[in-house]
């Protein structure tokens, strides 16, 4: 199964993500990066625009651990939620999460930006803490960096991350479309297994079926799977059923046990739980954010 990072480095390379990087680069003056769930470097250090501050912090190895702890902690919150962390220097950072399903594979990440404006008061405090981490440092360079951070009022900052929000539902869609494509790579007996869900997923399958079908027995089928996909049947008959219901929940006139019933659920109590399970909302909830 495709790894999350072969997926982030995918995407990272497409030209609509590079496109839209220069756009938010030219309109913002803020850094952008997408990168995987895990790493262990600073997502933003050389990027355009990147915060003075934060690239000399970036340069020394207790400060730069300082900058990691921050960047692991904005990937923290809720699954499928984005979240700013605040540094020790009342820098902000934010991690908006890219999925397959509900699994998260990465983070578009940016920030690195004050909501007021840098005090004298304010430098001393970070000064104080430099000092206290025996951190060697050249305090003049810092403060000058310090004063040239980036402020922005929240609701301009919300407006911007809003935005990455709604361009990570797109590159979340292009990640499930990449795994799509790689199914032409998988070995016969699991490209006609996922052959035969995609054509009969609204159809009632069972474990035993589908082997009848590929002629093996189901364990064997069930170790292949599970080797060749990371999923579990059912697992993976519940989220091929799940996208073809986001697709019908695009259209406001179909009721949500019509999707159900039209995707394969046996009842709409068992669909409403898969569906949230997989995605991180409700039907209703997820048809509400598509208005929104």
């Amino acid at each position: 199964m495709l790894k999350a990072a072969e997926i982030i480095n995918q995407l990272s390379k497409s030209r609509i993500y590079r496109d839209y990087e220069v756009a938010f680069n030219e309109a913002t003056r803020l850094p952008l990066a997408l990168r995987p769930y895990e790493i262990w470097q600073h997502a933003l250090h050389g990027k355009r625009h990147e915060n003075p501050f934060c690239a000399l912090m970036a340069k020394t190895s207790r400060t730069c651990a300082t900058c990691l702890q921050v960047q692991q902690e904005s990937t923290e919150g809720e699954p499928g939620e984005s979240i700013s962390v605040m540094c020790f220097a009342g820098l902000y950072d934010t991690a908006i999460p890219v999925s397959v399903g509900n699994n998260v594979v990465g983070f578009l990440q940016t920030g690195q930006i004050a909501f007021r404006k840098p005090t004298a008061a304010g430098f001393t405090k970070v000064a104080r803490q430099l000092v206290t981490w025996g951190a060697n440092v050249d305090l003049r360079e810092f403060q000058d960096a310090y004063f040239h951070s980036r402020v922005l009022s929240r609701e301009q900052y919300e407006a911007m991350v809003r935005l990455l929000e709604i361009f990570a539902k797109h590159l979340s869609a292009m990640a499930n479309q990449i795994l799509v494509e790689r199914q032409n790579e998988d070995p016969p007996l699991i490209s006609k297994a996922k052959s035969f869900i995609g054509e009969h997923q609204t159809e009632s399958i069972s474990l035993d079926q589908m082997a009848k079908v590929l002629n093996v027995s189901t364990f064997y089928f069930c170790k292949m799977f599970k080797k060749a996909t990371g999923l579990t049947f059912t697992s993976y008959l519940s989220r091929t059923r799940i996208e073809r219901a986001k697709n019908l929940l695009l259209n406001p006139n179909i009721r949500v046990s019509e999707v159900a019933y039209d995707c394969g659920f046996i009842s709409l109590t068992h669909f409403n739980r898969i569906f949230k399970r997989v995605t991180g909302k409700s039907p209703t909830d997820y048809r509400h954010t598509l208005r929104t």
